[in-house]
């Protein structure tokens, strides 16, 4: 299928973050990826130059602001700025993964809401759209002021468990946290399986504590669901409560594999059977574990940029 999409004012761009992820994307909409070099100064400033013409183009830009999320996050408005001033006609900005999420409100006394200040600056740059997947809050979609698709990656991770053929009788959705209930129960739904809800504590940011364990999980395979595990302390420490109380085997899964830190490791010692992740964020070699499955995306993505360019309904998408 690949390069045979016929309007060639559809334009793909990949930078750094997730190359991979972007040839996928260009693979499953049938367009080559647009030629540009993103480069870097011997200071560490960025240097991006596009190699054909935009002018009158819709140009989808793919970037992850993943680690390093600073230098991901500003090559993707220099390459804004680029495309703007190369006379693209929009400039639609497709962030598998949205850094920063987690600062979505102010918790404490005199803390910024850096979630709000990257949409701010992705627009003053010159974003028209954004095209994002399982944002930590939904309501970050509301701090922007332009249209924003908000894809869901849960349909594509429920189908992998239901080609496992688990029983659904003995299958039991698990949210690690009560945030991500409605995540858990969308999954729930699809499976035919109850939920149960880990009741946890967090002390200091990065360090949970599992209090309880509401729902019946005994003699049950469990599912944890979440949207992003980062130092993968608490998906580990819910794993092993739900083992201590009888759960036969648990399964994890989530859209964004930060898996900072000894992420890894705990992963590796845990009673995780498997962990089932997205291509969302580049996993690099050191961190591939045999305990960790990577689903693509790819087909997701591919999907809602031709929808947004023809000016089709994406909402199909989220079933």
């Amino acid at each position: 299928m690949a390069n045979h999409y016929p309007n060639d004012k559809l334009k793909i761009f990949s930078l750094n973050s997730n190359e991979a992820l972007a040839s996928e994307v260009a693979e499953e909409i049938g367009r080559p990826l647009g030629k540009c070099s993103v480069k870097q100064f011997s200071d560490g400033e960025v240097q991006i130059n596009i190699e054909e013409s935009i002018r009158g183009c819709d140009v989808f830009v793919i970037q992850s602001t993943s680690n390093p999320v600073n230098d991901n996050l500003m090559e993707l408005l220099i390459m804004i700025d680029a495309l703007k001033r190369a006379s693209a006609r929009t400039i639609n900005v497709v962030m598998p993964y949205y850094g920063y999420a987690r600062q979505d409100r102010k918790a404490r006394s005199r803390e910024p809401i850096t979630a709000k200040l990257v949409a701010n600056i992705l627009e003053t740059a010159g974003a028209h759209r954004v095209i994002a997947i399982d944002l930590h809050a939904p309501q970050i979609q509301g701090f922007f002021d332009i249209p924003i698709d908000h894809l869901v990656a849960e349909p594509i991770l429920t189908d992998y468990f239901k080609g496992k053929g688990l029983n659904c009788e003995e299958l039991v959705i698990v949210s690690p946290d009560h945030g991500g209930v409605t995540r858990a129960r969308k999954m729930a739904d699809r499976m035919k399986a109850p939920i149960a809800i880990i009741d946890k504590r967090r002390p200091r940011p990065n360090v949970s504590e599992v209090m309880n364990i509401v729902g019946n999980v005994e003699g049950k395979t469990a599912i944890l669901i979440d949207d992003i595990i980062d130092t993968a302390g608490t998906i580990t420490v819910a794993a092993n409560a739900l083992i201590e109380s009888g759960a036969k085997e648990v399964y994890a899964c989530c859209t964004h594999p930060v898996l900072s830190g000894p992420a890894i490791e705990r992963i590796t010692n845990s009673k995780i059977k498997e962990l089932v992740i997205t291509n969302s964020i580049k996993l690099p070699e050191e961190k591939k574990s045999e305990k960790i499955v990577t689903l693509s995306i790819a087909k997701l993505l591919g999907d809602a940029i031709v929808r947004v360019f023809e000016e089709k309904s994406v909402s199909t998408l989220f079933e």
